[in-house]
């Protein structure tokens, strides 16, 4: 959501209830695939639809970008962005036209051809349909035409350093004209994979589409499996339910997958830091000494290894390690619980804390519940459940003194210039830095946005908990499962059963 880029860690959103569901166009089909035929990934949180236009929460481009929707670009396992349905694109001098040469013969899932008019339908419904916040990375677009059909032109309303990576995300997924009526039920993209079906409160199954212009996926279907906790969806791994986990709720559970003729683990790095969320707009946070104190108050490393079995990373700002403008902040806020009282002046402070009843986010507070306790702030947690409860009374109302969310979207620093962002962070000279970066050249994006982190780890806009390492535990044979977490999207085009 920019963002919330929230990962249900590695989810996404709601667990329904219920049964049956969801078309599919006509390149896959319907129905049922045999276990031993197809792959089925472990999740454990259901997207509430299937509508990433409108509904926040990483659940829904996790099962569908890349694999279901393309976009003209992607970004690959190091970050770098690779043509997807554009096979290159040049930029004019004064970086403000991007012209999009499109692979020929796609088509999208539904059987219509996929030409440069879906690229200007696309990009201009970012505009007038979203619903999401992150709609606003698009506002630098000044006008989108067709040359022909297999040439589109971008033109912007001045140069930005973060158009094409935005084009990288969800925002850059390329729609049908007359693939739009049900987008909650029925998507229609040019994808490698279609909705086969959709068992609500249990499963999404993936269909290979006959008609992909590209390398054709080698599994005749993917399930994704949807689990209420993290035992249940162990427990089908290790009796064969499942054939992978997406991504470990319980980094000590791990050595029940130790057995090397049976299982494998991949372990590779996110975007996605955990945060520490405080509500700078209403007592006691909107303090700076009472936010300050707060990051004083965490010892992180110990943190770290009681929530979530020392697996991740510590980071103390907004920016992931894979982003060039990361410096190490963690030597900003020492672990100093006497500075910590010494801000408070002596006072105590009652808060509550709203969390997701999310694993880490769970695992997480009761560490920060005791650290804080320490220096005389009592946190009275409150799960609630996600995404619905979570989003209504955090997210989209603001009612919370303190949070905990895994913010997983990529270089998503610039939620906190928006003060109606659920931080409710407000500093005029964060947007300038951001700015000034977007515009400037490489070397000034960089020092621009290195400036910007430091900025909200001395106003301690927020406290930066860990960053969420990717941790895929999967049976032995499995191949083809994404080392990094680095994008939206849960590439399941490279998966493969030996």
């Amino acid at each position: 959501m920019r963002r919330i880029g929230i990962w249900v860690a590695a989810g996404g959103l709601l667990l329904a209830t219920a049964a049956c569901g969801g078309g599919s166009g006509s390149g896959g089909g319907a129905g049922t695939t045999p276990a031993n035929q197809s792959l089925s990934v472990g999740f454990v949180a259901e997207p509430a639809n299937l509508d990433f236009t409108s509904t926040e929460g990483a659940a829904i481009p996790q099962a569908l970008l890349v694999n279901v929707y393309e976009g003209l670009v992607k970004l690959g396992q190091d970050g770098k962005i690779v043509p997807l349905l554009a096979e290159k694109w040049d930029v004019s001098p004064d970086r403000k036209t991007y012209t999009f040469t499109l692979r020929k013969n796609v088509k999208f899932s539904s059987g219509a051809p996929f030409t440069a008019d879906d690229v200007v339908f696309s990009l201009d419904r970012v505009k007038t349909d979203w619903k999401l916040k992150i709609k606003s990375q698009l506002d630098v677009m000044d006008k989108v035409d067709k040359t022909d059909d297999s040439t589109a032109v971008v033109t912007l309303k001045r140069p930005s350093n973060g158009f094409l990576y935005s084009m990288a995300t969800r925002l850059g997924a390329m729609f049908s004209r007359t693939g739009v009526a049900d987008l909650a039920n029925k998507p229609v993209g040019t994808g490698p994979y279609v909705l086969g079906s959709w068992r609500r409160g249990d499963s999404i199954q993936l269909n290979p589409n006959a008609s992909y212009w590209g390398t054709k996926p080698s599994l005749p279907a993917v399930t994704l499996k949807y689990f209420k906790d993290a035992t249940a969806m162990n427990n089908a791994l290790l009796t064969g339910g499942i054939d992978v986990i997406s991504s470990v709720q319980a980094p000590e559970s791990l050595q029940q997958f130790a057995d090397p003729n049976r299982f494998q683990t991949v372990e590779g790095t996110t975007n996605g830091e955990v945060v520490l969320s405080m509500n700078n707009s209403r007592p006691p946070f909107n303090d700076q000494k009472a936010r300050q104190a707060v990051r004083y108050a965490i010892d992180h490393k110990a943190l770290l290894e009681t929530a979530w079995a020392g697996r991740g990373q510590l980071i103390g700002s907004m920016v992931p390690p894979t982003d060039p403008w990361y410096e190490d902040r963690t030597a900003d806020y020492p672990y100093d619980p006497a500075k910590a009282k010494e801000l408070l002046g002596g006072k105590t402070l009652d808060v509550k804390m709203r969390i997701p009843n999310l694993p880490y986010a769970v695992a997480s507070a009761q560490v920060v519940k005791s650290q804080l306790a320490q220096v005389g702030i009592t946190a009275e947690i409150e799960p609630l459940e996600f995404p619905a409860r979570w989003l209504d009374v955090v997210f989209a109302k603001g009612d919370y003194d303190l949070s905990i969310i895994n913010h997983v979207e990529p270089r998503d620093m610039g939620i906190f210039a928006d003060k109606s962002y659920y931080f409710r962070y407000d500093n005029p000279e964060f947007g300038k830095l951001l700015a000034a970066a977007d515009e400037g050249t490489e070397q000034q994006q960089t020092d621009d946005l290195k400036q910007a982190a430091k900025l909200l780890s001395d106003d301690a806009a927020a406290d930066w908990l860990f960053l969420f390492p990717n941790l895929i535990v999967a049976k032995k044979g499995v191949t083809g499962l994404p080392k990094n977490a680095i994008a939206e999207a849960f590439d399941f085009t490279a998966l493969a059963k030996q």
